[in-house]
């Protein structure tokens, strides 16, 4: 099968939608399927680097997020290079204007597409002080899922949600996480060491764009509560973003690490004990299960990958409010025992959410869609 994929967001950008994206842009390609990729180009993109399978278009700098970047609209160049790679099935995981167009493009070349849902911009408005747009943004999102075929969600949760909004065509896609990247044997010692903290030292980790829509205030609050109890704890931010500058100046005896990949973006998971995680506005949230596969002892609110895989009083605790979120950091970060015996407990959990099942049912979700289109168009001139 031959598959597109049209993204404004994409690797080395780090994210949440642009690591799934290229989760699954690999997976289709394990199992022997040609995939081509639609992206906004990058300033680390060079003309000689840039590989055949791949379509760069124009871009614009995102507002307050300096290295994000949105596509513009590219209709000819869509159409032409549709039209050239000829998708069975296309998805389109972003929706904003490159999604728009490619979206737009493909219902007039008759090809089936699927839409990801992964971020709650209608919650968006609020964090960012309008919250009069939040039905215009609802709106907006609604439209452009039900021009789609169908509409991909992570959690059971959000799926419900949506369809009690008039979304028409929601269907499940599970996530997964990589646990042999994410594990409790990349725990430093030496890295430990460089936060001042000892192997009974509570440290919180909290990993993710340092943004208002994370709600980051309530770690803040959770970690001075702690630190009333516990003197000697450490507060570690893995990540960027528009609010930390302002952060930092408010809180110096924070560790502020900068983004990190790889097995360094591990050791930094694993070498933690409790992951708070504060955010209200997440369709999904990958790095819960990043921490969970980590081994820490995780807090969250009840809602995406929380409800779905982290069970209170076993990995943590799925929390409805803030008082409770303060609460659960202060059982978890005054008794080592009880973070290490949760943290071990949440490793184990995720055992099974392995990737290439999510490849293959995205495979799956993929076929049918295109199956579906040339039965449809086989069938209209009888």
């Amino acid at each position: 099968m031959r598959y597109a994929i049209v993204t404004e967001t994409y690797p080395p950008e780090i994210n949440g939608v642009a690591l799934t994206v290229q989760g699954l842009e690999d997976g289709l390609r394990q199992r022997g399927h040609e995939v081509t990729v639609v992206r906004p180009r990058q300033a680390s993109d060079d003309e000689g680097s840039t590989r055949s399978d791949t379509l760069l278009v124009r871009g614009a700098g995102l507002p307050r997020y300096p290295g994000l970047r949105f596509g513009l609209p590219s209709p000819l160049a869509l159409r032409e290079h549709f039209r050239h790679c000829a998708p069975d099935a296309i998805y389109v995981a972003t929706e904003g204007p490159l999604g728009w167009s490619a979206l737009r493009t493909a219902r007039r070349l008759g090809i089936p597409v699927a839409t990801g849902f992964h971020t709650r911009f209608d919650h968006y408005m609020s964090d960012y002080g309008v919250p009069w747009l939040q039905p215009v943004a609802l709106r907006w999102m609604r439209r452009f899922h039900n021009g789609g075929d169908a509409t991909l969600v992570p959690t059971l949760e959000l799926g419900q949600w949506l369809e009690e909004q008039h979304f028409t065509k929601v269907q499940r896609l599970a996530r997964a996480v990589d646990t042999s990247q994410f594990h409790p044997g990349f725990r430093d010692a030496n890295l430990r060491a460089q936060w001042n903290a000892q192997d009974d030292t509570p440290v919180l980790l909290s990993v993710g764009r340092i943004a208002a829509e994370k709600n980051l205030g309530l770690a803040v609050s959770a970690f001075r509560a702690l630190q009333q109890q516990r003197p000697q704890a450490r507060m570690v931010w893995v990540g960027d973003g528009p609010e930390r500058a302002a952060l930092q100046a408010a809180n110096p005896d924070f560790i502020f690490a900068g983004m990190q990949r790889g097995q360094d973006l591990a050791r930094h998971y694993a070498s933690a004990d409790v992951f708070v995680f504060p955010s209200r506005s997440e369709t999904f949230g990958n790095v819960t299960l990043e921490a969970m596969a980590s081994g820490l002892a995780t807090v969250a609110y009840d809602s995406g990958a929380a409800r779905e895989h982290l069970r209170t009083g076993l990995h943590g605790a799925a929390v409805q409010d803030d008082a409770a979120f303060i609460d659960a950091v202060l059982a978890l970060g005054t008794s080592a025992g009880r973070w290490r015996a949760m943290g071990a407990a949440a490793h184990t959990a995720v055992q099974a959410l392995q990737p290439a099942q999510v490849s293959a049912d995205f495979d799956v979700l993929l076929s049918r869609l295109a199956r579906q289109r040339k039965e449809h168009a086989h069938a209209v001139p009888a």
